[in-house]
């Protein structure tokens, strides 16, 4: 098995890559001082991946919307029971999450680390799907899909994806819809999880108080043999420009929720599309940051609360710049922020500023090395995006104020932007 070990000396930290030989990336971060270990198994594999073949294959597949989230919530199902008893019997706590690109299956624990991870290799491993048991889901997820549609932070997010996007899969529910979720299969499952869930599109992270060489045997021990798979995914005609400028919602709400976008083509390599993001959230905080004199403004107006916040909302084939929070004044805040966009296009972008912005997100990323869960996190949300943890780390230090001049010139059309508020009832 290929070992590398990764040292950055300025951080004073390091880390070790495991290349198993069944394509499985292991990421072991050992942690002295800590008490507790998280371990973090992921599949490059999330809602958008609705269309794909495999090697070999002339025809795409394409598979009901929120059958990955589906999928995640049937692996906790054995033949033997529950995946979750298992983790009783080592007083693990266990989880899961879907995303828009992927899947993650964790543990967190103070002891019995060994069989903790035993248990997560061997529930991830061993899919189980019947008729009954698939049916048996179906109600369970419609409910959560209708607590969502209830939800008015979630809502105000997908009714602004569907102002940004004509195509892609970004713009539908992770759990997809009631009647979607009607047409999954035991088979489609199967068919998803023979797909992604394969050693080479997997990475396996581990942080905090554990025995690096005890972990490695322990998985070795456990890794089930697979033929590999060479997975494309179908790529999708998408406009450049918003499909339309507004949605707007009448819920029971207090205040009126809004989120504004700004519609980014994502850079052609992984690299330039990390780089890219890392641009984007410096220019966010540089705008509209808590820091900043436009936000200040704005709260002072009483036009923003401290709800307010941005986000580099990113992923496979898609980017959005965020903003948003509560505001009886929403398209005053949206003229206020283009305002700004054009005020630091016309008069350059202050150095001071950028250097406490940057500072700023470069303190978050290194706060991450100090805890367990964020660590592991950082480490498998590096390695998926195809560069190690450092390399990100040090691509963030390098940025430039010439870097994210051009990325303002670049990203913030107005033409790609649209709004979404969620009004008041009555």
């Amino acid at each position: 098995m290929n070992k590398e070990i990764f040292r950055d000396e300025r951080l004073k930290s390091s880390y070790i890559r495991y290349r198993h030989p069944s394509g499985l990336t292991i990421l072991l971060y050992p942690m002295e001082g800590f008490s507790t270990a998280y371990g973090l198994f992921g599949t490059n594999y999330g809602s958008v991946d609705t269309c794909f073949r495999r090697a070999g294959e002339k025809e795409f597949t394409t598979v009901p919307a929120g059958i990955a989230h589906y999928l995640e919530h049937k692996l906790f199902e054995s033949e033997d029971g529950d995946a979750f008893r298992l983790f009783a019997a080592t007083g693990a706590d266990a989880n899961a999450y879907t995303s828009f690109d992927r899947t993650c299956y964790l543990f967190s624990c103070t002891s019995n680390f060994d069989q903790s991870l035993e248990a997560l290799l061997t529930f991830v491993q061993h899919p189980y799907f019947t008729e009954q048991t698939v049916q048996k889901e179906q109600g369970i997820i419609a409910q959560e899909i209708r607590m969502y549609q209830d939800s008015p932070g979630w809502r105000v997010l997908f009714e602004l994806l569907g102002c940004l996007y004509e195509n892609s899969p970004v713009k539908i529910d992770i759990a997809g819809t009631e009647e979607s979720i009607a047409q999954i299969t035991p088979e489609l499952l199967y068919t998803c999880y023979n797909t992604f869930y394969n050693p080479r599109n997997m990475v396996l992270a581990i942080a905090g108080n554990f025995d690096p060489d005890q972990a490695i045997a322990i998985i070795e021990k456990n890794l089930v043999d697979k033929e590999p798979v060479e997975i494309e995914r179908s790529p999708y005609q998408e406009r450049r420009e918003a499909l339309r400028p507004r949605a707007d919602l009448t819920m029971d709400v207090a205040l009126p929720q809004f989120y504004l976008g700004f519609k980014q083509r994502p850079a052609d390599t992984e690299a330039d599309f990390l780089r890219q993001q890392f641009e984007l959230e410096i220019l966010h905080e540089l705008l509209i940051g808590s820091t900043s004199a436009c936000y200040e403004k704005l709260l002072r107006a009483g036009m923003i609360n401290s709800t307010f916040g941005t986000e580099v909302f990113s992923g496979r084939g898609f980017l959005v710049s965020l903003f948003g929070g509560e505001s009886e004044q929403p398209e005053a805040v949206q003229q206020a922020l283009c305002d700004e966009i054009e005020r630091v296009k016309r008069e350059g972008i202050d150095r001071e500023d950028f250097l406490a912005c940057k500072n700023a997100i470069y303190g978050r990323m290194l706060r991450t090395l100090h805890d367990v869960e964020d660590a592991a996190t950082a480490l498998l949300g590096a390695e998926m995006s195809g560069l190690g943890l450092f390399e990100s780390i040090g691509m963030l230090a390098a940025v430039t104020p010439e870097d994210v001049t051009r990325r303002l010139e670049t990203d913030f059309d107005t033409a790609c932007m649209a709004l979404s508020v969620i009004h008041p009832r009555g």
